[in-house]
């Protein structure tokens, strides 16, 4: 069934007043150690299928008019095939130093994590299939966090990966995609009086690390967070409420400024809803409580913003395009070209592997460990990444090896599909 869609798809409230920035994915594949066909072969099927699955989650093709609905459907997905010169091993081998996260940025089709105050002429996806030398594949998305959620980004890569494999990639109901607008009617008009942007973005220079808990740590954190009014406290709780207090204590010593601080966590209400919501609907379909009041106290200085996101549920990078499951799943960092993302916490399902790669992937999935991907200023991220207290529990994530930028150079085509 092929899904034809003309009319506008309108934005939830919540879509309207969600920051417009691109959010990064890297998913790493090994060359099949029985596969004699050149990596550039590996990108015809995904990129043939790629147009089924954009059929079936056509908002992703449009573009965003007047804060208010997608169209222009024509516009596309910009997809661009890009050489590597290097090996894939420099990139995921262990060598015990800690990843410069922000190189990776060049892996990727947008500038990522920046804020847009002008995006309509903006797709709300991006592709870049990066092949190294030895016929590894970096498979990199940024996706406009407008419209484009965890959930909604975790469901198109499944439904593209079936096409990909030659299964039936068809979602059941096309009409629950703009689900989320019925339910969150939006405004025509939307206020100005408060500045949603000072929540995750503001001034100053930024810093990425990937830190990874292991199942003990997890545990003891998880008994420590217990009290009378939280007997059970769940692993995403226990965690970031270490993360934030470990980031409060080192931003305190390192300004001197103790103002209130506030921790938002967001939430996929689709499940919640009445009647619930498929996984496949598009939008925002998380929320923050009083994000209203929070943008009003951060807007005057009257308090620090950090957020807590939880993919572990969500997004795992298991997708099969044909090339197998990737090796690594990897979100780049914030760099000097986009320094204003700040205070955040992303916690995912930590990979790891042993020794060097070769024809034998050794690279393996703890369920019972996370990583957590942690933005801060430069200043405070270098006193927390020596912290001992906090390195008791953390330890710098080793799974990907360090990056020689300088080495890499990058050459293709784009083209929007």
């Amino acid at each position: 069934m092929e899904v034809q869609k003309t009319s506008k798809q309108m934005l939830s409230l919540i879509d309207q007043v969600s920051t417009t920035n691109y959010v990064p994915f890297i998913f790493f594949y090994l060359k099949p150690c029985d596969s004699h066909i050149d990596g550039s072969q590996f990108s015809n099927q995904p990129k043939q299928s790629l147009s089924k699955a954009l059929t079936q989650f056509y908002p992703l093709s449009g573009r965003t008019r007047n804060n208010l609905f997608i169209s222009h459907y024509d516009e596309g997905v910009p997809f661009v095939e890009a050489r590597v010169k290097g090996r894939l091993s420099d990139f995921v081998e262990a060598t015990g130093e800690v990843l410069e996260l922000e190189a990776l940025n060049q892996l990727l089709p947008c500038r990522p994590f920046c804020f847009f105050q002008d995006y309509s002429a903006l797709p709300q996806l991006g592709i870049q299939v990066n092949i190294f030398d030895c016929s590894g594949i970096a498979l990199a998305l940024c996706c406009l966090h407008k419209i484009i959620d965890a959930t909604t980004i975790s469901c198109f890569l499944k439904t593209w990966a079936a096409f990909s494999l030659g299964s039936n990639g068809e979602i059941p109901d096309p009409d629950l995609l703009e689900a989320g607008s019925r339910f969150f009617p939006p405004m025509e008009s939307m206020p100005t009086s408060i500045n949603f942007k000072r929540l995750p973005f503001n001034e100053g220079r930024r810093k990425s690390r990937s830190f990874v808990f292991d199942a003990n740590a997890i545990a003891t954190l998880m008994f420590k967070a217990k009290s009378k009014s939280l007997e059970q406290p769940s692993r995403v709780a226990s965690l970031g409420a270490f993360l934030w207090k470990h980031a409060i204590q080192v931003s305190r010593s390192v300004s001197g400024n103790r103002k209130p601080t506030i921790l938002c966590q967001t939430v996929n209400i689709r499940l919640k809803m009445k009647p619930q919501l498929p996984d496949y609907s598009i939008g925002n379909l998380t929320i923050k409580e009083q994000q209203t009041e929070i943008a009003e106290m951060v807007s005057e200085g009257n308090a620090e913003f950090y957020t807590l996101v939880s993919w572990l549920n969500t997004l795992d990078g298991k997708q099969d395009f044909g090339w197998g499951k990737s090796s690594l799943f990897s979100i780049p960092g914030v760099d000097s070209h986009n320094p204003g993302f700040n205070n955040r916490f992303i916690l995912k399902q930590a990979t790891h592997h042993v020794g060097k790669l070769n024809k034998k992937d050794t690279v393996s999935t703890h369920h019972n460990s996370i990583e957590a991907w942690v933005t801060l200023p430069d200043k405070v991220m270098a006193v927390l990444e020596h912290d001992p207290d906090f390195l008791a529990f953390a330890s710098p994530n080793p799974s990907l090896g360090k990056f020689k930028a300088k080495k890499q150079r990058f050459n293709g085509e784009s083209g929007k599909i």
